[in-house]
């Protein structure tokens, strides 16, 4: 069998693995945002041990955000994430899986709502910024670090952020207490060579302050797992993905692709599609998430996909190159 440059085989490239990567499963916060977080307990308590049992690293088990803003009569539980909501679903959480939250810049009572770590069963905690937002989310970052928990950023519309105002933001968070930069493809509109562009840019930044790199993909042109896998490639150790792709529009990058994919042998296939049998799929037709052509066409236009959205909610396919021709004329 042909060796490899290093001495190995052709073979062993497939079977190796980087034991860095970390998975951080995002189905119920990013899937919660087709159905305003209304989850039954069942499903968040079945996606949870699915992450368990599969050896996924981090379940971000949805938001912190304000009660103020969102109306808990309208969001479910896990728009929120009280300590008594979380821990009605994982008790101590006395499993290597760590637990994460994102908090929305401008959108969480950051400060009241997060508690000191030594009190919370979260571990990690993820800001969510666009960036005019960059200030206010160094304030959350710091709260949260200073609170005890591991912080991510991320960095939302990666894709219509100008590289000035980008080089800016990444100083500053370079500089600042976060411990991973992530590049957010929220309209799925990139393409791999721009993924590695921006992964490359990270690291960076990332790399002269001990940082590390994310990615989190979504599915609008059917890219969201060739992505992850270039942002891997050129170095990112933090991948988003989500049980059976669920998540916002067109969705995420499906996690049992990731956790095929890594060869990382702790990592194990059959719990994930067991969940995705019993309590995912079952949700398709009221969620309606996942690859469509109206996402298609605000992924190529490189626009949100909220006006996608409101398309297929009205059920009204027949104007697909009517709503192309409006989103076009944008």
């Amino acid at each position: 069998m042909k060796e490899t440059e290093s001495g190995n085989t052709s073979a062993s490239r497939w079977v190796s693995y980087r034991p860095e990567i970390k998975l951080v499963d995002c189905t119920i916060r990013d899937g919660g945002l087709m159905n305003n977080h209304l989850f039954g307990d069942e499903t968040v308590a079945d996606v949870y041990q699915a992450c368990v049992n599969s050896g996924i690293d981090y379940m971000e088990i949805g938001y912190k955000n304000s009660k103020r803003i969102f109306s808990p009569s309208e969001h479910g539980a896990w728009k929120f994430c009280t300590e008594d909501d979380i821990r009605r679903i994982v008790g101590d959480n006395d499993t290597p899986l760590k637990l994460s939250a994102m908090a929305d810049a401008e959108k969480s009572d950051y400060q009241e709502d997060i508690l000191p770590s030594d009190e919370s069963v979260l571990d990690m905690i993820r800001v969510a910024s666009y960036i005019h937002q960059v200030p206010l989310a160094l304030d959350m970052i710091k709260d949260a670090h200073d609170k005890g928990y591991e912080t991510t950023i991320n960095l939302m519309a990666i894709s219509i952020i100008q590289e000035r105002d980008l080089d800016e933001a990444l100083e500053l968070l370079a500089d600042s207490e976060v411990e991973t930069l992530y590049v957010v493809d929220s309209f799925g509109a990139l393409y791999s060579e721009q993924v590695h562009y921006f992964v490359d840019k990270f690291l960076k930044y990332a790399e002269q302050s001990g940082k590390q790199v994310g990615m989190h993909a979504h599915n609008n042109q059917q890219l969201a797992f060739a992505n992850t896998i270039e942002a891997t490639i050129v170095g990112a150790n933090m991948l988003d993905a989500s049980i059976a792709g669920l998540g916002r529009g067109a969705g995420n990058c499906q996690l049992e692709l990731l956790v095929s994919f890594l060869h990382n042998p702790k990592l194990q296939l059959k719990p994930i599609l067991e969940c995705i049998q019993q309590s995912i799929e079952p949700l398709r037709e009221k969620l309606m998430w996942g690859f469509d052509v109206s996402y298609l066409i605000t992924g190529l236009l490189n626009q949100h996909p909220r006006a996608a959205m409101e398309f297929n909610a009205k059920g009204d396919k027949g104007n697909i190159t009517e709503f192309f021709d409006i989103m076009n004329a944008k």
